[in-house]
C-alpha cells in the first residue's frame, strides 16, 4: 500500500483555502445580513439584534415605503444625470492626460508633468474649493458634482501605463502616414486600451455613485441631492430631510429599522448589476502595462 503523507505544499494550500473562505464569509456576510434585514419585520429586528441568517416575518413593506418616497426617486434621477454627463468628460480628460504623460517628445513636459502630479498629493482645501464653486456659479447646481472632480490623476496614470505598453511602431507608422495626435489617440490608442477604459469607467462610476460629501456642501435644494445623500438622510433617524415625511406618514415608524436596510439595497443593487459586465475587463485593464519586457 502506498502511503500518502502531508507535504508542506499541501498544508500551505489548505491554510490558504481556509483563509480565503474566511475572507469570503467576512466580506459577503454584511451584504447577506442587509438583504435579509430588508425583508425582515421591524419588530424582529428590534427585539433580536445580532446574527441574522434568513429573513424573519417576511415583508416587502420597507421596499414599498422606500420606493414611494419622493426624495429617493429624485435621488436616482440626479445621480443618473451626473453619471450621464460626468463619465464622458471623465474618460475624455483622462485619455488626453494619459496620452500626454505617455508622450516622449513634448515641450516643457517635465514641468507640466510635475504640475499635474502635484495636484495628486496637495490641494487647496475644502474652503478654497467651496469659494471656487461659489464664485464660478456652480453652487446649488449638479455641475458642482461634475466639474470639480472631472479628472483623476491616479486614473490618468493607469491610462498612461496602458498607453506606454503599446508598441511605439504603431504611432510612429501612423505619424509617417500623416496622422496627427488626435487621429492616433482615437483611432489607434483608444481601440487598443478598451479594457483599461472599461476599468476607468467603473472607477469613475462607483466614485460618483458613492460620493455624498460634495453634494452635502454644494447643494442646498433637497430635490437636487443624489441617491447617497438621500440614503444618508434615511439612515439618520432625526434627519431634517425626512422629518416632514415622517410626520405625515405613520408607516415610517412601522418600518423605521428595516427601511434603512431596504434603502441600502436599493442603492447598492445597480452597481452590483453592472459589475459582472465589466469583470472580464477588470484584471486585464488594471494589469496591462504593469510588466514590461
Amino acid at each position: 500500500m502506498k502511503k500518502h503523507f502531508l507535504t508542506s505544499d499541501s498544508i500551505f494550500q489548505f491554510i490558504c483555502i481556509v483563509i480565503l473562505i474566511a475572507l469570503c464569509i467576512v466580506t459577503l456576510y454584511p451584504v447577506w445580513y442587509i438583504m435579509c434585514a430588508s425583508f425582515t419585520s421591524n419588530t424582529y429586528l428590534v427585539s433580536h439584534p445580532g446574527v441574522l441568517l434568513r429573513p424573519h416575518g417576511f415583508t416587502l413593506g420597507s421596499y414599498k415605503l422606500a420606493l414611494t418616497h419622493p426624495l429617493l426617486l429624485s435621488g436616482y434621477k440626479n445621480i443618473l444625470i451626473v453619471l450621464f454627463i460626468s463619465l464622458p468628460i471623465n474618460i475624455l480628460l483622462t485619455l488626453f492626460t494619459g496620452y500626454f504623460l505617455a508622450s516622449k517628445k513634448v515641450l516643457f513636459k517635465p514641468v507640466l508633468q510635475f504640475m499635474i502630479l502635484f495636484t495628486m498629493f496637495f490641494s487647496g482645501g475644502m474652503i478654497p474649493a467651496y469659494l471656487n464653486v461659489r464664485d464660478l456659479g456652480l453652487y446649488n447646481t449638479l455641475w458642482a458634482l461634475i466639474l470639480p472632480g472631472a479628472l483623476s490623476v491616479y486614473n490618468s496614470i493607469i491610462c498612461k501605463t496602458a498607453i506606454e505598453a503599446m508598441p511605439d511602431s504603431l504611432s510612429e507608422s501612423a505619424s509617417i502616414d500623416g496622422a496627427n495626435d488626435i487621429t492616433i489617440l482615437f483611432r489607434i490608442v483608444l481601440p487598443l486600451i478598451k479594457p483599461t477604459i472599461a476599468v476607468l469607467l467603473l472607477y469613475y462610476g462607483v466614485g460618483h455613485w458613492n460620493a455624498w460629501f460634495n453634494a452635502a456642501i454644494y447643494l442646498q435644494d433637497n430635490e437636487k441631492l443624489p441617491i447617497q445623500n438621500i440614503m444618508r438622510a434615511i439612515l439618520i433617524a432625526n434627519s431634517n430631510i425626512l422629518n416632514s415625511a415622517a410626520a405625515e406618514n405613520d408607516q415610517v415608524n412601522q418600518f423605521a429599522e428595516s427601511i434603512k436596510y431596504a434603502t441600502i439595497m436599493l442603492t447598492t443593487i445597480p452597481i452590483l448589476c453592472i459589475y459582472p459586465f465589466l469583470q472580464k475587463y477588470f484584471v486585464k485593464g488594471v494589469m496591462i502595462g504593469a510588466v514590461k519586457g
